[in-house]
């Protein structure tokens, strides 16, 4: 985790940006523009053709590819990238974001508001498991980037004010929080939080984790496949699960 060279980036991006005209016009590409110049500097690593696809950064480390969402989009490229380079997929996530509401009749942007809502490093499950099949694959690794970020919202929506159901005009990254980085199947242990009891369930888990049940279950459904923890009965309907090292010295 460099801030430093992650603030070099943010600044590059608001010199980019200097028609006010221009927010919501580049979408998601902020946000990716300067997770691109934080993670390779030069600019000559970006977008780079291999073979039949390009690649947001390919350099000495191998192939980095930044995706906000639908990791499905990025099946065909790991079965060609796979075969022949370390791939790391790059996942943001909102730590903490300010929210700014956009007038598109006006041009009136609200003042900053802090959101209430905290991101966790869990929201990457729904996107894991669309890629499930590569995770135990020994050159595809994650790089998990918690961010604190300004989201710029159109006030689109219904309800009182537009906001409900708005869509959003574009994210800026403001503040580097933490990097997890997911190199070895045993790192997914780190999804375990130390409160959760030997055995445990689903529900156990969402609790402790403070998630949803459908998020803890995913969440489990991708340990177990990582071999982060093992099923050890059941309780009622639901599985029993433990951490896989505690379950290794109780068996001995």
């Amino acid at each position: 985790m460099n801030q430093q060279q992650f603030q070099t980036a943010c600044q590059s991006l608001q010199q980019r940006r200097q028609d006010p005209n221009s927010i919501g016009t580049l979408g998601e590409k902020s946000l990716h523009w300067v997770l691109k110049h934080y993670l390779q500097p030069n600019p000559a690593h970006h977008e780079t053709a291999i073979g039949p696809y390009v690649a947001d950064i390919f350099d000495e480390r191998g192939v980095l590819e930044i995706q906000t969402r639908n990791f499905d989009q990025l099946r065909q490229k790991l079965d060609f990238y796979l075969p022949q380079y370390p791939v790391t997929v790059v996942y943001p996530i909102a730590a903490r974001k300010r929210l700014l509401w956009l007038d598109e009749t006006t041009g009136h942007i609200s003042s900053k508001r802090l959101s209430p809502k905290r991101g966790s490093i869990h929201e990457v499950f729904p996107e894991l498991y669309r890629i499930k099949g590569w995770l135990q694959h020994p050159n595809l690794h994650v790089l998990l980037v918690c961010l604190e970020l300004e989201e710029y919202r159109y006030l689109n929506g219904w309800g009182r004010g537009g906001k409900r159901g708005s869509s959003r005009a574009d994210r800026i990254p403001v503040q580097l929080v933490e990097e997890v980085f997911l190199q070895n199947p045993w790192d997914f242990a780190l999804f375990l939080p130390e409160s959760l009891p030997e055995q445990f369930t689903s529900e156990d888990y969402r609790i402790a984790a403070k998630l949803s049940l459908r998020l803890a279950q995913i969440g489990l459904n991708i340990l177990y496949h990582m071999g982060a923890v093992v099923r050890c009965g059941r309780q009622g309907r639901s599985y029993l699960y433990a951490r896989t090292d505690n379950w290794r010295k109780d068996s001995m």
